[in-house]
């Protein structure tokens, strides 16, 4: 970790800089005359004293402890003496970049679903990016008890919490249980700020929160693909009917959040059926209401069949003929 270069020439730097390391404290020297604060891109130095922050540097570069330090550390008494003595100081680094973090559900989570005893089972995945966003509040609650903290002690943390936002934002969210990736930007949004919440008293901010995919059970997985790609075939009617009475025959060897879901996607489809044949039934009657109502054959008061002047079948024009000229359907 930093440390002073030697015993004559002091140099106060993060000189171990590593890139998942949010922030790192050099302690347990002495800032002496002539010492110098080296700062690289991407990091700030705070010069902290007795739990205090006095003095914080964000520019990149060189500098001279006793010349252009001193000025903004005047509430120091060892400064204000000269360096006569050394001054035991606490300079802690911090890394002021964004970092970028890889999540996934450990296990999957149980979603309430209606129809589905114990909750649709559901993986997901994704990033989130974070920074350091209040010194004082780091200072406070981290780093006053620890001299260095890093990526995976924030990706622990947020992880512990994660399936329970999950839960809670499916839920809300959620419109379509099997498209759950339609409302991902709403739900990831509501994680985010949940997560905030958690992590502003730590001096952190999360920046962004992304959920790249859900992920279900083969078996539903299966069965949502199937579903979405009767789109593709023409006879949509009868893709459908096949579709209904394969998801039933294989439904033997399924477990039950499937066989489950099968009921469902297999009623909203038999509701479809039953509606497309009600709307063919009736334009059919429609257009044979006409021809059959003035076709259709009557008796005389003698009990003697009359010919119809239509044929009941097809609609066409008779002329007095025993069978339908165009049909051949008995009229007489």
């Amino acid at each position: 970790m930093g440390f002073f270069s030697n015993q004559f020439s002091d140099v106060v730097e993060w000189e171990e800089f590593r890139e998942d390391m949010i922030f790192w404290k050099w302690t347990n020297n002495e800032v002496k005359k002539g010492s110098r604060l080296i700062i690289r891109p991407g990091q700030d130095a705070i010069f902290i004293n007795n739990g205090k922050v006095e003095g914080i540097f964000e520019d990149e570069g060189e500098y001279d402890i006793e010349s252009e330090i001193v000025p903004f550390l005047s509430t120091l008494k060892g400064y204000r003496f000269g360096f006569n003595s050394g001054m035991r100081v606490e300079v802690l680094f911090v890394n002021t970049k964004e970092f970028t973090v890889k999540w996934g559900t450990q296990n999957p989570i149980n979603i309430p679903a209606p129809q589905l005893p114990g909750g649709m089972p559901i993986r997901a995945n994704g990033t989130f990016q974070f920074k350091v966003s209040d010194y004082v509040g780091l200072i406070d609650k981290i780093a006053g008890v620890r001299n260095s903290y890093v990526v995976d002690d924030v990706k622990i943390r947020i992880t512990a919490i994660l399936d329970q936002l999950l839960m809670r934002w499916i839920t809300k969210e959620g419109k379509d249980m099997f498209n759950l990736q339609a409302n991902a930007h709403e739900i990831g949004q509501g994680i985010q700020d949940d997560l905030n919440m958690q992590l502003m008293d730590d001096g952190m901010k999360v920046t962004g929160f992304q959920i790249m995919s859900f992920n279900y059970p083969k078996e539903i997985q299966d069965m949502i693909n199937k579903n979405a790609s009767h789109g593709m075939v023409g006879d949509v009617a009868k893709y459908q009917q096949i579709s209904v009475a394969d998801a039933m025959g294989k439904s033997s060897g399924s477990n039950t959040a499937s066989d489950m879901a099968g009921m469902m996607m297999g009623m909203n489809i038999a509701k479809e059926m039953m509606d497309g044949q009600k709307e063919s039934d009736a334009g059919k009657q429609q257009n044979t209401a006409g021809a059959a109502s003035s076709g259709s054959a009557s008796q005389s008061d003698g009990g003697e069949k009359t010919v119809p002047n239509f044929c009941p079948n097809c609609g066409q024009k008779n002329e007095g003929a025993k069978f339908c000229p165009n049909c051949g359907q008995k009229l007489g």
